[in-house]
């Protein structure tokens, strides 16, 4: 079975981008590889954004990681995945309601309608914002190659 950046590889889940970008921007171009094979509609993102300006900056984690989602079974998720995505730029969320600034430059945008699939997805996901050498790994990834090369030189998943 495939871990979850093989996944993303295989189905080229990611994107890599130099500029500067507003964090509604960084959700919609992070989502764009779901959009394009089908995964999602292209709105999906919206719903995204609305969440986020709606309960603040909950997506941003340590480790300038982000996990946008919207809710399971949401309007326009087609099939479940997860889109990544490397930014150069720090991407700022604001703070959130204790005044902390959040930002990322790591996002791994989530949609659901399989609770299997996407428990799993979340199991994987949560091992790798816990393996900080593999984020600071990823964080330097600019190819499909690099998400495998990091992955290798970093496991956060015992082999199924």
């Amino acid at each position: 079975m495939a871990t979850v950046l093989q996944t993303i590889v295989e189905k080229k889940h990611y994107k890599f981008i130099e500029e500067e970008v507003t964090w509604q921007e960084a959700v919609r171009l992070s989502a764009l590889s779901l959009v394009e094979d089908g995964s999602v509609d292209e709105d999906y993102y919206k719903q995204i954004v609305g969440c986020i300006e709606k309960f603040g900056p909950y997506v941003v984690f340590e480790h300038n990681v982000a996990m946008p989602h919207s809710t399971e079974n949401a309007a326009g998720v087609h099939k479940t995945g997860i889109g990544f995505m490397v930014s150069k730029q720090m991407i700022d969320f604001g703070v959130d309601e204790d005044g902390e600034k959040k930002e990322a430059r790591l996002l791994f945008t989530l949609a659901a309608c399989n609770p299997d699939e996407h428990l799993d997805n979340i199991q994987q996901l949560t091992e790798i914002f816990m393996n900080e050498p593999l984020l600071d790994a990823l964080m330097e990834a600019e190819t499909p190659q690099d998400i495998l090369d990091a992955e290798a030189a970093h496991p956060y998943v015992d082999e199924y």
